[in-house]
């Protein structure tokens, strides 16, 4: 097996998730057999593998981009943030209670195996490696529970790179004093600093290049514009909150610990339709849809609406006859009542009652991918809740069997990716009055991982 290949960032959005997804396609167009790796992500984007599995939605991306089946070996350890100090720990694409409740810096004693043992399992089944670090590798207070950024090199004596947002300002500081801050073992371990998301005239880094170089050693190997692309981003969020005359306008609440928002970009992109982002209470009456999206605590979620007066506001949205639809959270939120009795979030609380539905949470999770035929054509997307609802003769079917209920023009439904697929975004803009000229967004994805990593060979190290 040749050398993993890892990505290292100065700082959380630095880009490596877009630069590991390039590598992979780029090696995975060469003809060689690639997979991603991350040890441990912190994301409320989550996504299923076809066995029912969670990982982090960058790592199912990366493996789309690297032709490979989604594995949970590409990311045996997820962290799902549900309170200020508290994340759901997902071991091997399970939630595990136990090592959830430990003190963050007790717990590389237990998850250390499972991180090695996955990543030298897909060393067994693999020829290269593109592996992703988390933040940066120079949080010298984190360093002794470190599992995702120097301890993964060191133990694959990974070809490192190490890369900076340039957009951001003082790039050169930044992977001069990260590298500093790295132990003489692991800046060994360093082949390449890169610049990601330049703008404007190369010529304007002058000497600066030569000048890291000779402090370091380490050569600048690439200075990789701004690219603008469709593909999801692990964390960041696209969105405005502008409203557009003769547009269908949809409302796209935002609240605390919303989850898996990267299933609207397909809204945000398509032609004829503009998504508002709503943080705060506002009259929705002007809108022709609004939309609750996935939530880790329903319960937090619930209380911010009541707070910000947005629960109100739907409430009258849905009683002048707009459309109203939920998302897994989004659509426990709709109902009248969630009970947590096992407390795995914020505890019970009354729902909007917009939906004459009620949920308990659970301990097991209902993670499955799901593809059904509706419409007269193919839905596919995933199932990832702990909620386990009970419905009423007022509610009808929606979608398939146990998968989202219709009350008059609410609606609430589990499963994710929704808008991904063609026929449902036909049938939301038809349901608004609309005809649309509408597209399957896996194939989007796919033409788009195609054309960054044209991009990416032009100017690659690899």
């Amino acid at each position: 097996m040749a050398k993993p290949i890892m990505m290292l960032g100065c700082t959380s959005d630095a880009g490596k998730s877009l630069l590991a997804a390039a590598a992979c396609r780029v090696l995975a167009n060469r003809g060689i057999k690639v997979a991603p790796f991350k040890a441990q992500n912190m994301s409320n984007n989550a996504a299923v593998t076809p066995d029912g599995l969670e990982i982090g939605r960058a790592q199912y991306l990366q493996a789309i981009a690297a032709k490979a089946v989604p594995d949970v070996r590409m990311n045996p350890v997820l962290l799902k943030p549900s309170a200020d100090t508290f994340s759901q720990v997902i071991v091997n694409g399970k939630a595990d209670p136990a090592i959830s409740a430990m003190p963050w810096m007790d717990r590389k004693s237990v998850l250390w195996q499972h991180v090695t043992t996955a990543l030298h399992s897909l060393q067994q089944d693999y020829e290269q490696l593109v592996i992703e670090g988390a933040g940066s590798p120079a949080e010298i207070n984190l360093r002794a529970g470190d599992i995702v950024n120097m301890s993964v090199a060191l133990e694959t004596q990974a070809d490192v790179y190490l890369i900076s947002d340039i957009d951001r300002g003082g790039s050169f500081a930044h992977l001069l004093g990260t590298w500093a801050c790295l132990a003489p073992e692991e800046q060994a371990l360093i082949k390449g600093f890169v610049l990601n998301k330049f703008r404007g005239d190369p010529a304007l880094l002058g000497n600066a290049m030569d000048w890291l170089e000779q402090k370091t050693g380490i050569a600048t190997v690439a200075n990789i514009p701004m690219y603008d692309h469709r593909l999801p981003e692990e964390d960041a969020f696209r969105g405005s909150d502008s409203f557009v005359k003769g547009e269908l306008n949809v409302a796209l609440l935002i609240y605390p610990y919303a989850a898996n928002m990267d299933e609207f970009d397909p809204l945000f992109h398509q032609q004829g339709i503009n998504v508002s982002v709503i943080r705060e209470q506002q009259d929705l009456s002007k809108f022709d849809a609004v939309i609750l999206p996935g939530s880790k605590n329903s319960g937090a979620s619930m209380a911010y609406l009541k707070q910000t007066g947005l629960s109100q506001a739907i409430v009258e949205v849905a009683s002048a006859g707009k459309l109203v639809l939920g998302i897994c959270g989004g659509l426990q939120i709709l109902g009248r009542q969630l009970k947590d009795p096992l407390h795995l979030e914020a505890g019970d609380f009354d729902g909007l009652g917009l939906l004459d539905i009620k949920t308990e949470l659970a301990s097991v999770k209902a993670t499955s991918q799901v593809q059904f035929q509706w419409q007269g054509g193919v839905m596919q997307g995933y199932e990832i809740h702990h909620g386990q609802t009970h419905t009423t003769a007022k509610v009808s079917e929606f979608l398939q069997t146990g998968n989202g209920w219709q009350q008059d023009n609410v609606l609430g439904i589990y499963l994710h990716g929704a808008f991904e697929n063609a026929v449902f975004m036909q049938w939301f803009a038809e349901r608004l009055g609309h005809d649309l000229h509408t597209q399957d967004w896996h194939h989007v994805i796919d033409q788009e991982l195609d054309v960054l990593a044209e991009k990416f060979a032009r100017d690659s190290w690899l």
